[in-house]
């Protein structure tokens, strides 16, 4: 047998890693807008999964710009489902994947409407019976397939054209459901957040939960540059804030309890993340409601901080400013 010639210490890995191939579970030329942050955090997941996985998808704009017929951009096996009905589906090929002695993992994923609302009978489900199925929600905070309306992930004052802004009231008046408490209420393995502004922590997170064994979840926040009113250069910088913030704390929860969290190093005001998208603008407007309206935003978000301890003691290399992105190949942002 030849023996494998070690690399020279020349080679420039920059390069080398390059040209290197990696798995992509759903190809260039899907339908996804500009600056999409869910086609961006699905095509994350998939490399972080690998080839043996199945995936079920509930309807919703990942499953609309995937596959308009007759072309598909996934690579994998994928199967469309209802929008109520995906951790049914999943959970029913996982039974017979398990009859058949296979170990292919199956994955679901739905949008914030298909998890938080429509679909969560349906995922509580799938939990409490203990199926061995990896859920991602790719959260965009509303339902954004059909025309920008409310759900139950939409933050507090935001705007969408079932709570529009005017002079009675400035937004969406509830608060975004607390959907990762929920979640590990029913004491499942493995929960986790993550945002694809911080890709090195979201693979860890894919691998870490398809590692464990029965059900796990992870909610992931994806920017929706169409609903939420920015440029579609900003996706990764606004979804940053959103962490900064502490408006989406990024955490990993093991049998309900909360084992680590991503601390902030410098923590940005709400008015911050606000300021690039157009449903948060009336809240910047020079009137007492809407000022009273962005300091109960930022409380949300201090109440994050203190409720999960993400204030950064001192610059570490797994906060908020040290997590860092990472280049195709896998080489650091400088």
């Amino acid at each position: 047998m030849t023996p494998i010639p070690s690399l020279p210490s020349s080679v420039d890995m920059t390069a080398l890693r390059k040209v290197q191939p990696r798995f992509s579970g759903i190809e260039s030329g899907h339908g996804a807008c500009q600056g999409c942050g869910q086609a961006l955090a699905a095509r994350l997941v998939l490399e972080a999964a690998g080839p043996d996985v199945i995936v079920a998808n509930a309807t919703g704009c990942l499953e609309i710009f995937t596959t308009p017929w007759p072309q598909s951009a996934w690579t994998v096996p994928w199967i469309h489902s209802l929008f109520e009905n995906v951790a049914a589906v999943a959970a029913g090929i996982e039974v017979a994947l398990r009859a058949q002695g296979r170990t292919t993992r199956v994955l679901a994923f739905a949008g914030d409407g298909g998890t938080f609302d429509i679909g969560f009978q349906a995922l509580s489900g799938m939990l409490e019976r203990n199926h061995d199925v990896f859920f991602v929600c790719f959260d965009n905070e509303a339902y954004m397939n059909t025309g920008i309306q409310r759900s139950g992930s939409t933050p507090h004052g935001a705007w969408t054209n079932t709570s529009p802004a005017g002079r009675v009231r400035q937004g969406k008046r509830h608060f975004k459901k607390d959907l990762l408490a929920i979640i590990s209420a029913h004491g499942i393995p493995y929960a986790a957040t993550a945002s694809v502004a911080y890709p090195s922590d979201l693979r860890a997170k894919v691998r870490r939960a398809l590692d464990v064994s029965g059900p796990s979840f992870l909610l992931l926040h994806s920017p929706c540059p169409l609903g939420w009113g920015h440029d579609s250069a900003l996706t990764i910088s606004v979804d940053r804030l959103a962490v900064e913030t502490g408006l989406f704390p990024i955490l990993e929860m093991e049998r309900g309890q909360v084992v680590s969290s991503m601390k902030i190093r410098n923590p940005r005001p709400v008015r911050e993340y606000a300021l690039p998208q157009f449903r948060f603008r009336h809240l910047l407007m020079d009137t007492p409601e809407a000022r009273e309206e962005l300091e109960h935003l930022q409380a949300l978000a201090d109440a994050n901080i203190e409720r999960y301890g993400l204030l950064s003691e001192a610059p570490g290399p797994r906060d908020s400013g040290g997590a860092d992105t990472i280049r195709r190949g896998g080489s650091r942002w400088g």
